[in-house]
């Protein structure tokens, strides 16, 4: 095969000092290949060419074929990156988050890309999407940590708290040495060691009615995790009224449960499915009842998960059901919820 492939290598220089077009070239060489394709097809065994060329025709064929399946890993590459820089080439506004990959960021989410589920279209529209996290604790770190990495252009958290050496058996946005900082800054450090292209809005303070509605009309998704009852309710209403999905989860001891909130696409609200919170003693938090350590992760990445698929449109998501998870038995149960038409909040508008 020596001599073929150093003529090969021959034409392909000459060529390039000639300023051949690089087509011209390859089709150069693609005709010696089939010229000693014919060769290996047509002549004797033994016969002098044959020998000169070396090899035999099944060598050949597969040396043929290794090749053109680099090519076609390659040009599928070139096709997808196009197709996320053309979609990223549309102008950035001030409703849309940044829409523009840098340098670096296309290699970063290459996985994605590859899915066809989500594409360059989808990772587009990751980029462009704004996401607020109501809470930076168990649900709200791994929930941050997998949104960055998953290429979110805007990720806003509010939390009034700081860490604390008990928040980090799984809190794990958070670590040792930032104990006593407020938790915001704690998880924009490490949303920010994460993906450095992301916009990151850390938002340290209480959520109060007299916010919420503002601060809400900013974002396209919200994603609540708090284990603060009037938060919850307080995220619902606001939330309803404004038309923006929840996707919202708690958690306690060994169970968690996840469901995406949104009346105006269809499904009910929080309220819907939970009427009146809780008497007191009820719903402990997980300071009175204890919490499994890795739960928290588990659930806080299939609310990342769920945020994915709800601005990609891949998937089925969880409006009108609720996933409830078991950690003890290894058990996961789906259900269905629906809207109610005596609902306060949303009125059972996605009950029709």
């Amino acid at each position: 095969m020596a001599p073929v492939l150093v003529l090969a290598a021959v034409l392909w220089g000459v060529g390039a000092v000639l300023g051949t077009p690089r087509r011209t070239r390859w089709t150069m060489i693609g005709l010696l290949y089939l010229a000693v394709l014919f060769a290996h097809a047509v002549l004797p065994e033994g016969h002098p060419l044959r020998t000169t060329l070396g090899g035999s025709l099944a060598e050949w064929l597969v040396l043929g074929g290794l090749v053109a399946l680099v090519w076609v890993y390659r040009r599928g590459l070139a096709v997808l990156k196009s197709r996320v820089a053309r979609d990223a080439g549309a102008p950035e506004t001030e409703a849309a988050g940044p829409a523009r990959f840098r340098e670096g960021e296309l290699p970063r989410y290459a996985r994605h890309i590859a899915l066809r589920e989500i594409g360059g279209s989808g990772q587009t529209a990751l980029k462009q999407a704004r996401v607020l996290v109501v809470g930076a604790g168990g649900l709200g770190s791994p929930a941050l940590l997998h949104l960055a990495a998953a290429g979110v252009g805007t990720i806003g958290v509010i939390d009034d708290d700081v860490v604390e050496a008990t928040n980090l058996q799984r809190q794990v946005a958070h670590a040792d040495d930032r104990i006593g900082m407020p938790k915001v800054f704690s998880a924009e450090r490490a949303m920010r060691a994460l993906n450095p292209f992301a916009v990151l809005r850390p938002y340290h303070r209480r959520l109060t009615p007299e916010i919420a509605a503002g601060l809400f009309a900013e974002y396209d998704l919200i994603l609540e995790g708090t284990d603060d009852i009037e938060t919850r309710y307080l995220v619902n209403r606001v939330a309803a009224g404004l038309g923006v999905p929840v996707i919202g989860a708690a958690i306690s001891q060994w169970e968690g449960q996840v469901s995406l909130w949104h009346p105006a696409s269809g499904g009910p609200c929080y309220q819907c499915v939970f009427p009146e919170p809780p008497a007191p003693g009820l719903a402990p938090t997980c300071a009175e009842a204890g919490v499994a350590g890795p739960l928290p992760g588990v659930v806080g990445s299939i609310m990342a998960l769920e945020a994915v698929k709800q601005i990609t449109g891949a998937g089925q998501g969880l409006r009108g059901r609720l996933m409830i998870y078991d950690g003890l038995y290894a058990e996961t149960r789906v259900i269905t919820v629906h809207s109610r038409a005596d609902c306060p909040v949303c009125g059972g508008q996605g009950a029709g």
